[in-house]
């Protein structure tokens, strides 16, 4: 793992050269109907074996953004391995199994994340290849984990708890970037 002093100059590097691709408009205020607010989730219970089950718990709205994306958050990122599930963890539509680890980043302003890819490229110069914004819908269930859940999921790793994350929803305006 890198130390935190590289990974957060490779993320300020990132976030420097993606607002030189957007215009100064479109990065300055947000669009779309979340109303400059956007989805968080948070740390919802520790579980066996170093995993760890996030989601969005009751304040998050996934529909319209919970949280002013001028706050400073830390933002959810997750890598996807194919790790099964381990034994103690069985998942279901609101608490699937996200097949990876999921890690947490340095704050960050949501109005730098301008779109998925810049969020996904924070992730990745922070924690290394394979590593992307975590998703509402991360979550999988069912025979060989072949469905997709919401709301929650498992998966390895540490992160903060009592703080909330920026988390990307697919479905939803309610992302940092709209």
């Amino acid at each position: 793992m890198r130390s935190v002093k590289t990974a957060l100059a490779l993320g300020v590097a990132a976030l420097a050269a993606a607002g030189s691709v957007v215009t100064p408009a479109a990065a300055a205020t947000p669009s779309g109907d979340a109303n400059g607010k956007a989805m968080t989730w948070t740390l919802l219970a520790d579980g066996p074996g170093g995993t760890v089950q996030v989601g969005g718990g009751p304040l998050s709205n996934p529909y319209q953004g919970d949280t002013a994306t001028t706050t400073a958050l830390p933002l959810l990122c997750l890598r996807v391995d194919g790790s099964p599930a381990p034994a103690g963890i069985t998942p279901g539509f609101y608490a699937g199994w996200a097949r990876g680890a999921v890690a947490a980043t340095n704050p960050i302003r949501g109005t730098r994340l301008t779109s998925r890819a810049v969020a996904d490229g924070v992730c990745a110069n922070n924690f290394g290849t394979g590593w992307r914004m975590a998703e509402f819908h991360d979550g999988r269930y069912g025979p060989n984990l072949e469905s997709s859940g919401g709301w929650s999921y498992w998966a390895y790793g540490d992160v903060p708890a009592g703080t909330r994350f920026w988390t990307a929803i697919n479905d939803q305006p309610a992302n940092p970037w709209n």
